[in-house]
C-alpha cells in the first residue's frame, strides 16, 4: 500500500496561491526528494502533510487514511513526524529532554497520573527517557545528552531535531533541508545518517537544495516551481529533464551530475 498519498492539494495565502493541483505519492522504503526554487511551495506542503496548515482543497491520506483534516500531535501519533528548516529546540533544557519531548507523543499518562507522580507515570518516564537515550545512541549523540541545547553547535542541533523527530517512532518521516548550514563533512556525516535511518525502516520525504546530497539520495524526485509539480521520476530522469534545467538547476546542473556520481564517496 501506499504510504502518503497526496491528492490534487492546493493552497493560498490570500491571493497568492502557494500550491496548486499537487499530487504525488510515497511509497514503504523510499527516500522521496521535493526540490524547487525558494518560493516553490515546498514548506507548504511540508506544513499540510503535517497538520500545520489545512488544504483549501484536494486531500492528504497516509496508510490510507486522510488526515488532512487532523492536528500535528494526532498525525505525530499516526506515524507521521517531521524536522524544521531552523533546529526548534527548547535551549535551556538538556539535549535528552529536547529528545524525550519528541517521545511524549506516545505517552499516555493524564494530568493527574503525572501531577501526583503514579508508579505507572514514573515507570513510563523511564521508557520515555531509555528511548529517547537509544536516539541519541543510535546518532551517536549520547555524550552530549546532559548538555543544554543552547550549547551545541548549529550542525548538532540539527542532529539533536533530527533525534527527537526519530524519538516519535514514525514510519515516514519529513526532513526540511536539514543539510542547510551544515559544512561538507557534515553533509557526508548527515548522508550516511540518512541512510542508516532508511534502514531501520523509516521513509522519507525530503526537502534540500544541496543538488548533490538530494540526487545521491533520492529513489524518486518531486520538483515543485510556482506550486505547481513539474517533473516527477529518477535522479537521472530529473537531471536530463529540459524543463527543470530551465527553471531550477541552470549553472548548479553540471554539480549535481558530479554529486550523483560521487554517491559511492557519500555512502
Amino acid at each position: 500500500m501506499t504510504l502518503l498519498d497526496v491528492q490534487q492539494v492546493r493552497h493560498s495565502f490570500g491571493g497568492l496561491v502557494a500550491l496548486d493541483q499537487v499530487s504525488f505519492r510515497v511509497e514503504p522504503g523510499q527516500i522521496k526528494g521535493l526540490i524547487g526554487p525558494n518560493g516553490a511551495g515546498k514548506t507548504t506542503l511540508f506544513n499540510i502533510i503535517s497538520g500545520l496548515l489545512k488544504p483549501d482543497q484536494g486531500r492528504v491520506t497516509f496508510h490510507g487514511a486522510p488526515i488532512h483534516h487532523l492536528q500535528p500531535f494526532q498525525i505525530a501519533r499516526r506515524g507521521l513526524s517531521r524536522t524544521f528548516q531552523n533546529p526548534s529546540l527548547f535551549l535551556h533544557m538538556t539535549v535528552l529532554e529536547n529528545v524525550m519531548v519528541g517521545r511524549h507523543c506516545r505517552s499516555h499518562a493524564g494530568f493527574g497520573a503525572c501531577a501526583f507522580r503514579w508508579p505507572g507515570q514514573r515507570r513510563e518516564e523511564r521508557e520515555i527517557r531509555d528511548a529517547a537515550l537509544a536516539q541519541l545512541e543510535h546518532l551517536d549523540l549520547v555524550r552530549l545528552a546532559g548538555e543544554p541545547a543552547g550549547s551545541l553547535a548549529f550542525g548538532q542541533r540539527r542532529m539533536v531535531e533530527l533525534a527527537r523527530a526519530l524519538a516519535t517512532t514514525p514510519e515516514l518521516l519529513l526532513l526540511d533541508e536539514p543539510a542547510s548550514g551544515l559544512n561538507t563533512r557534515e553533509k557526508e556525516d548527515l548522508a550516511g545518517v540518512i541512510r542508516r535511518i532508511r534502514d531501520r525502516g523509516v521513509t522519507m520525504l525530503l526537502v534540500e537544495h544541496d543538488m548533490s546530497l538530494v540526487m545521491a539520495l533520492s529513489d524518486d524526485i518531486l520538483v515543485l516551481h510556482n506550486g505547481t509539480p513539474i517533473a516527477e521520476g529518477s535522479p537521472s530522469v530529473i537531471q536530463a529533464d529540459s524543463n527543470v534545467v530551465r527553471v531550477y538547476l541552470g549553472g548548479d546542473f553540471e554539480h549535481a551530475v558530479a554529486g550523483q556520481k560521487s554517491e559511492m564517496r557519500l555512502r
